[in-house]
């Protein structure tokens, strides 16, 4: 049998690193990203993880990585971007247009040319698998986060065209709901420009109990993805913390009817 080869875009991040740890327990030989070197990316070197920076808004980094896996003949079998920004934070109208832009290019093109740029390097011999990360604001709006949820809609829709595009990939994407991450420190940093979800951020940080999902709910819906039949996960948008997919039937039900799970108009 084949050695699973994954790359984990923005190993650094909570997600990133818990998910890079559970393929490196499991015998993967895994290849992570960083932006910012830091004392922490030691315990995934100690864990197996090979390391290397990556800024996925450089055009020149992501070429440079893409060098550096066809060099190395890494060639992947499984890809997992969990990078992501929540700023700029604020009403659409406040906020300085490049820096809204720039947002939007983190949470979707930056990391859809990442993807171009290491498609050639995958492994040839079976499906190459991806996942992706959506966000909130998917049935809703999602008022002072304009930039993060129009970059995450995009993924959900780009995650349909490629399965519907390429019969050689299989493309998910997982909304994962509330997660004790870092990430929720760019909201407290913005203050009264997050709105309401300033005080949702405080009191989902603050309580006691564990609440949203965990780090092991996000890498086992993960590895449920990586592990399900194309006809049922491609082009799909997972919700972690609403859909029932520790359920097989829900398996059946979604290569039963192509448009589950995906954007689309309800009349």
């Amino acid at each position: 049998m084949q050695r699973e080869r994954v790359i984990v875009i923005s190993a650094s991040s909570d997600i990133g690193g818990n998910l890079a740890r559970a393929f490196a327990r499991r015998g993967a030989e895994v290849v992570g990203t960083y932006r910012n070197r830091t004392a922490a990316l030691r315990e995934l070197e100690n864990a197996g993880v090979r390391l290397l920076p990556l800024d996925i808004a450089s055009k020149e980094d992501v070429a440079a990585f893409a060098h550096t896996i066809r060099e190395s003949g890494f060639g992947w079998n499984a890809l997992v971007s969990a990078a992501g920004v929540l700023d700029p934070i604020g009403p659409f109208f406040e906020l300085e247009f490049d820096a809204w832009e720039r947002g939007v290019a983190v949470n979707s093109m930056d990391q859809l040319r990442v993807l171009h740029a290491l498609y050639p390097q995958r492994d040839l011999a079976a499906t190459a698998k991806v996942v992706f990360f959506a966000g909130g604001g998917t049935n809703s709006a999602f008022d002072n986060y304009s930039a993060y949820c129009i970059g995450k809609l995009q993924l959900i829709k780009m995650t349909e065209l490629l399965d519907s595009e390429c019969p050689e990939l299989q493309v998910s994407i997982i909304g994962t709901g509330w997660v004790n991450t870092k990430i929720h420190r760019q909201t407290l940093d913005a203050g009264a420009a997050a709105g309401v979800n300033l005080e949702k951020t405080r009191e989902f940080l603050q309580k006691k109990d564990a609440a949203g999902s965990s780090l092991e709910d996000v890498t086992a819906c993960v590895e449920w993805c990586l592990s399900s039949p194309r006809d049922a996960v491609g082009g799909r948008n997972i919700a972690l913390a609403h859909d029932t997919w520790k359920n097989p039937q829900l398996l059946d039900q979604l290569a039963a009817d192509r448009d589950l799970f995906k954007l689309r108009r309800r009349s």
